[in-house]
C-alpha cells in the first residue's frame, strides 16, 4: 500500500477545513500492489518527472511529481515486489504482473529496504528517495521538528496536519529562530492544491539593470503650486510621480498623507473637505460612544469586546515607547492610540483588533496629531491591509507566493538555496509583509516608505519588490556563509533598523524598471505587478503535442515602461490537464 506518515489532528472549530477520517491528509491515498494496473511516466524532454498510479478499476490516483528526479529509484524499489514490463503500444507505460511470493507484502515494507521511499503527497516534488530514509530517522526521533523543516521544502504537503497538535510542546526552542517565527509556525498552513503540484522553470533574460536616483522630498512650496483657487490639486499624476521620487517633507504629510490613503478625494475642493470633516468627526464619536457606554456588567456578557479591549492594552503599552509621541506613564498620545483601536472595534466588529494594527496606526497618529483625521486615515490604510489580519490570511498567504514568484525570476540560484536550507517559502519574510516593514526600519523612515508606496506606483504590488531587493543585498552574505534555516532566521531579524531606506527604493525602483523593459513575461509576473493580461502556453497534456513553453510579451505598464518580466510557474496538474493555479492557506498569524 502507498500511504502517508500519519499525524493526529484534532478536529477544526474556526471553520476551516473539516478534519479527516484518521487524521491523514485528504490528499494521502493508499492501495494494494494486488490492484495496481500499470504505472505511467511523463514524457521525454518535460524537465520534471512524475508518476501516475493505474489501478485495475481503471482508477487513475494523482501524480507524483519528482522535481529533482529519481523516479526510477521508486521504480526499481517496486520491482522487487511486482514485475513491470514495457507496454507495446506506449513506451512510457509499465504493466504490472505480481509475484506470488510479493503479495504478501505491503508496500510499507519498504521501509526495511535500503532504497525505500517515503511516499508523501508532495514531498516527491522536492526531496530525493534517498533523502527520506534520513528523514524518516528524524522523524521517528522529533517529528514535529523534522515533519516541519523536511515540509517547508514541499511545494504541495497539507500543513494543516500539524495544526491540532498541541503548541507547547511542538515550538521550535526560542534560541533557534525568531521570535515571530515561532509565533507563526502553529497551525500553519500552506499551498493547499487539488493535487500534488509542478513547477515550470523558464530562465528569462531580463537584461541589464538602469541606475535609479532618487531626488529631494516635495515641499510645501511644490505642493502649494499644484493647488488651485478652490483647493483641488492640478496635477495629480505629476504630483504622485514626484512623491515617489522623493517623499514628503514633513511640514506637508498632514496635508497630503489623506490624500494618499483616500481619505480625502484628490479632486476635492477645500470646502468639500472641511464637510466631509464634519461629518467623519460625528461619525467618529458616535461609534466611540458606543464602547465608552459599555457597562462592566454588558462587558463580562461580551466576551469578543473584552478581549480585544485586553489585547490593546497590552500592545498599546508596547507600541513605540521610544518614541517621545509615545514615550513615559499616561503619555496622551498613548491615551489616543488605545480610544482609536477600540472605535476601530466598532467600525469592523467583526475583524475587531489584531496583533500587529497598533503598528499601523502609530505612525498615522504621530503625522496627524488629530485623533480623527487619525482614525478615518488608519481605516483607509486598513481596507489595504485588511486581508492581512483575516482569520484566513488570504493577504499572507497571496503575497507569500507572489514574492516567491518575483525572487526566482530574479535570481532562481538563490531561491533554490533557500530551498535547500528549507527556507523556500520564505517564512522570513512573515513579518515585513504583515505589517508593512514597520520593524525593519526606523520610525522616520518608515514614514518616507509608507508613502512612496501609497502612491501605487512604479506599479502595483512595489512592497514586495522592496521585498527582492533587501533579500538581493542580503544573498551574497547568506550563501557565502552556508546560512542554514535558523541562521537565515536570525540574520533577517537581525536586520531590522540597520536598512538604508533610500538605498532599498532605489533597488527597488530599478527591478520594476528592469523587469518593465524585458520583452518576455510569464503570464503571473505580468498579474503580480499589475500589467495587462498575456498569455502564456503551459505544457500540454498527453495529446501528443511537443510540450514547450512559451511566452508572450507583456504591454508597457503606466510608469515609463515597455513591458514586464516572467518568471516560474506553480501549478496543479494531473495526467490529462495543467493548471496554473497556487493555492495555499496560511494561518492567522501576528507579528514578533
Amino acid at each position: 500500500m502507498v500511504n502517508t506518515v500519519p499525524f493526529k489532528k484534532k478536529p477544526h472549530t474556526n471553520g476551516d477545513a473539516p478534519s479527516h477520517r484518521n487524521g491523514k491528509s485528504k490528499w494521502s491515498f493508499l492501495f494494494s500492489l494486488t490492484d495496481l494496473k500499470s504505472i505511467k511516466q511523463n514524457k521525454e524532454g518535460m524537465g520534471w518527472s512524475y508518476l501516475v498510479f493505474c489501478l485495475k478499476d481503471d482508477v487513475v490516483l494523482p501524480a507524483l511529481h519528482f522535481h529533482q528526479g529519481d523516479s526510477k529509484l521508486l521504480i526499481d524499489s517496486l520491482e522487487k515486489y511486482v514485475v513491470l514490463c514495457e507496454s507495446s503500444q506506449d513506451k512510457r507505460t509499465l504493466l504490472v504482473n505480481c509475484q506470488n511470493k510479493s503479495l504478501s507484502q505491503s508496500f510499507e515494507n519498504l521501509l526495511d529496504e535500503p532504497a525505500y521511499g517515503l511516499i508523501q503527497a508532495g514531498l516527491l516534488d522536492r526531496r530525493k528517495l534517498l533523502w527520506a530514509m534520513h528523514q524518516w530517522k528524524k522523524i521517528k526521533k522529533d517529528p514535529y521538528t523534522a515533519t516541519m523543516v523536511g515540509f517547508s521544502k514541499v511545494t504541495n504537503y497539507i500543513f494543516d496536519s500539524l495544526r491540532g497538535s498541541d503548541p507547547s510542546t511542538h515550538q521550535r526552542p526560542p534560541s533557534e529562530m525568531a521570535d515571530f517565527l515561532s509565533d507563526a509556525i502553529p497551525g500553519l498552513k500552506i499551498n493547499q492544491q487539488e493535487e500534488p503540484g509542478f513547477e515550470v522553470i523558464t530562465r528569462i533574460d531580463l537584461g541589464e539593470r538602469p541606475v535609479v536616483q532618487r531626488r529631494e522630498p516635495v515641499s510645501l512650496e511644490e505642493w502649494t503650486k499644484n493647488i488651485d483657487a478652490e483647493g483641488r490639486i492640478l496635477n495629480v499624476d505629476n504630483m504622485k510621480q514626484m512623491i515617489f521620487r522623493g517623499g514628503l517633507s514633513h511640514a506637508l504629510r498632514k496635508q497630503a498623507w489623506k490624500f494618499l490613503l483616500g481619505y480625502f478625494p484628490w479632486d476635492s475642493t477645500k470646502e468639500e473637505r472641511t464637510q466631509l470633516q464634519k461629518q467623519k468627526t460625528d461619525e467618529y464619536f458616535r461609534m466611540k460612544l458606543q464602547w465608552k457606554s459599555v457597562s462592566e456588567e454588558q462587558e463580562k456578557r461580551n466576551s469578543r469586546l473584552r478581549d480585544y479591549r485586553s489585547l490593546i492594552e497590552k500592545d498599546v503599552n508596547r507600541t513605540d515607547r521610544t518614541n517621545k509621541f509615545y514615550e513615559g506613564q499616561d503619555n496622551p498620545g498613548l491615551i489616543l492610540l488605545h480610544d482609536i483601536l477600540m472605535t476601530y472595534c466598532m467600525y469592523d466588529f467583526d475583524l475587531g483588533y489584531v496583533q500587529g494594527m497598533s503598528d499601523l496606526l502609530s505612525p498615522l497618529l504621530y503625522v496627524m496629531e488629530n485623533e480623527v483625521d487619525a482614525f478615518w486615515c488608519f481605516a483607509s490604510y486598513m481596507d489595504q491591509m485588511h486581508q492581512n489580519f483575516e482569520e484566513q490570511m488570504q493577504g499572507m498567504k497571496t503575497q507569500l507566493i507572489q514574492l516567491s514568484t518575483l525572487l526566482r525570476l530574479l535570481d532562481s540560484g538563490f531561491c533554490s538555496y533557500l530551498e535547500s536550507q528549507d527556507s523556500g517559502y520564505l517564512y522570513f519574510c512573515f513579518r515585513w509583509l504583515l505589517i508593512r516593514f514597520k520593524r525593519e526600519f526606523s520610525f522616520l523612515d518608515i514614514l518616507r516608505l509608507w508613502e512612496v508606496m501609497w502612491t501605487e506606483l512604479p506599479c502595483k504590488n512595489f512592497h514586495l519588490l522592496l521585498c527582492c531587493a533587501i533579500l538581493e543585498s542580503e544573498k551574497q552574505q547568506i550563501m557565502e556563509k552556508h546560512y542554514g534555516f535558523n541562521e537565515i532566521l536570525k540574520h533577517i531579524n537581525e536586520l531590522s533598523m540597520k536598512i538604508d531606506v533610500e538605498d532599498v527604493l532605489c533597488k527597488a525602483e530599478a527591478i520594476s524598471l528592469q523587469m518593465v523593459k524585458c520583452k518576455e513575461l510569464p503570464q503571473a509576473v505580468c498579474e503580480i505587478l499589475g500589467l495587462q493580461d498575456s498569455e502564456v502556453a503551459t505544457p500540454d497534456s498527453d495529446t501528443g503535442e511537443d510540450e514547450s513553453v512559451a511566452m508572450t510579451s507583456c504591454p508597457a505598464s503606466t510608469f515609463q515602461s515597455d513591458a514586464l518580466p516572467v518568471l516560474a510557474t506553480s501549478g496543479a496538474r494531473d495526467d490529462n490537464t495543467t493548471q496554473i493555479s497556487v493555492s495555499p492557506n496560511v494561518s492567522r498569524l501576528t507579528p514578533a
